[in-house]
């Protein structure tokens, strides 16, 4: 500790003491040369920290069946406007509403704001700290003594040196973190997207099913009223009157339980949506009820470039190489460690009337701490710190064979239901004809009840079967983009929740 009487500026003063006399030159020289040659000594113990990728094995094409085509109508630059080109703006309105009130997307957006902190400070960690310090006093120190005020400023810095990368490696760890939230965001939006999306549909099916049960039972009430007629005269046996009653009751409690199935969907969208359930059952009724014709997704015959694109896998990635990184960081403690801190102050002491400014300024100590003993504490952290990695890596391999079957399994909905469709088609109508053929013979006494009924279960079964394939079929379209990443990408500019 060097002090003296000076009243030129402090950053004069801090310069005077970098490049002080002589004497201090040789020390300081000597010093960090000692320093210098313990570095060297110590080159051997580099840090050996895992790689920060792996290895994860995916199929060089696609696997969903013999026959399985690729939708290549689109273009993967427009999967993330995916939902405005189906043409249903209500469907949209709703997502958007559903992601502005997401706990998920909300605890996505957090974890952003706590690993960009994060990283901020690992970076910060780098470089050197500067405090301010201000104090003041008033004391005697002798009874016949005036007493004295003495007031303070300093500035004080601290820098511990990086001389194995530990900081270095923390600072990347907490960047791979950052980036794998910034993934995980984007991830929870296309989660929900996709939740919404599902109950949508869930809903429209629900309606065109609830219609068609309608339509039947109004079909059976009236062949159970004209059966009863028919029985009143004596032309029908009350036996075959009571099987159109039970026909008809069959049909209405079909419609009654399809149409409690549609007010829970509408329940499900009231809570992802936080819309009043009176305003949207109204936007419900206005909006055209029909599937739409989903836009095509272009997927790659590649399927390495196909999950490059799924931000899930690519935060699985960045969490490798964060576990990588501090593997590293926590073998570094297990090292010496060289910090260097200084102060440069002011001081005033007033008393008896006389008021004498002092600055002072100091460098040092610097320090090189050894690690000697510790009872196996640093040891114990490099092998949990890979053990965590080990446990990334796995989950990473976990990841890319998950998306690997998605997409795959996608495919194939897309590609049995495609080749359903017509056949569904021709059922539907084959039956319809068949059926309406059917009763008007029954109305004129030429088949019996029994065989009337027979036909209209066949027939109800086709069309809750075509409504059941579309809606299959846009369930797959959903998988499909969700597999597909929805839309991002890792060269996105970073997000801004």
């Amino acid at each position: 500790m060097n002090s003296r009487t000076d009243t030129r500026p402090l950053w004069h003063l801090m310069s005077y003491a970098l490049a002080s006399g002589p004497a201090i030159q040789r020390i300081r020289y000597a010093t960090l040369g000692a320093c210098a040659g313990g570095a060297l000594a110590l080159g051997g113990c580099a840090l050996h920290a895992p790689p920060a990728t792996v290895a994860a094995a995916s199929p060089l094409r696609w696997y969903a069946g013999s026959t399985v085509q690729l939708p290549h109508d689109g273009k993967l630059t427009d999967l993330s406007r995916w939902w405005q080109q189906q043409g249903d703006l209500l469907l949209v309105e709703l997502i958007d509403a559903a992601q502005a009130v997401s706990p998920s997307i909300a605890s996505a957006r957090t974890r952003i704001e706590q690993a960009r902190a994060g990283s901020v400070a690992a970076g910060a960690a780098l470089g050197p700290t500067l405090d301010g310090t201000l104090s003041a006093s008033r004391s005697s120190a002798q009874p016949p003594l005036p007493m004295g005020t003495v007031a303070q400023g300093a500035l004080q810095a601290s820098w511990e040196i990086d001389l194995f990368g530990g900081r270095r490696a923390g600072r990347n760890a907490a960047q791979a973190q950052f980036e794998g939230a910034q993934a995980g965001w984007h991830d929870a939006r296309v989660s929900i997207a996709a939740e919404v999306a599902n109950q949508y549909y869930d809903l429209r099916a629900c309606e065109k099913l609830l219609a068609i049960l309608r339509s039947d039972a109004t079909s059976r009430s009236e062949t159970a009223r004209l059966s009863q007629l028919s029985a009143n005269a004596g032309f029908l046996a009350p036996a075959s009157a009571a099987l159109a009653r039970a026909s008809a009751a069959e049909g209405n409690s079909r419609a009654t339980q399809q149409q409690a199935s549609c007010d829970l969907s509408v329940k499900a969208l009231v809570a992802l949506t936080a819309l009043a359930e009176p305003e949207l059952r109204r936007r419900l009724a206005e909006a055209p009820g029909d599937f739409p014709q989903a836009a095509s997704i272009v997927i790659s015959s590649l399927p390495a470039q196909t999950l490059a694109q799924r931000p899930d896998v690519f935060a699985a990635e960045r969490e490798v190489a964060a576990a990588s990184a501090s593997v590293g960081s926590v073998q570094a403690q297990r090292y010496p460690r060289l910090s260097l801190s200084g102060s440069v102050g002011a001081a005033s002491f007033r008393t008896g009337g006389t008021n004498t400014q002092l600055t002072t300024w100091s460098i040092g100590p610097l320090a090189l701490t050894l690690p000697i003993f510790d009872g196996g504490v640093r040891a114990a952290n490099v092998d949990a710190a890979r053990a965590r990695y080990e446990e990334a890596a796995a989950s990473y391999r976990s990841s890319v064979r998950q998306a690997v079957r998605e997409v795959e399994q996608a495919l194939v909905i897309l590609n049995s239901t495609a080749s359903r469709n017509d056949d569904a088609l021709i059922a539907v109508e084959g039956f319809r004809v068949s059926f309406e053929s059917t009763e008007a013979r029954y109305q004129n006494g030429l088949v019996s009840l029994v065989e009337l009924e027979e036909v209209r279960r066949t027939r109800l079964a086709a069309e809750i079967a075509l409504v059941t394939l579309q809606r299959e079929r846009m369930g797959g379209w959903i998988s499909l983009y969700r597999a597909a990443g929805g839309g991002w990408s890792s060269s996105a500019p970073a997000a801004q929740p």
